[in-house]
């Protein structure tokens, strides 16, 4: 299936969960994700099944001062 992330096009097996994806993108914890526009709990990630054509955005906290 063909995604975007981050706006760039990315292209994954069909099937997969929102947490499958970012984790195959090679994202690491801690982050916040949202397909599509809206936001998705933490307790969903894994439930979330995403669709071809859907945006995910990946969100990484960051620190600084």
């Amino acid at each position: 299936m063909n995604v975007t992330i981050n706006g760039q096009p990315a292209e994954f097996s069909d099937g997969l969960s929102l947490l499958d994806v970012v984790v195959q993108h090679g994202a690491q914890a801690p982050f916040a994700l949202a397909v599509n526009g809206q936001f998705i709990p933490k307790s969903q990630h894994a439930e979330t099944q995403i669709k071809t054509q859907d945006s995910i955005e990946i969100l990484s906290p960051v620190q600084g001062g």
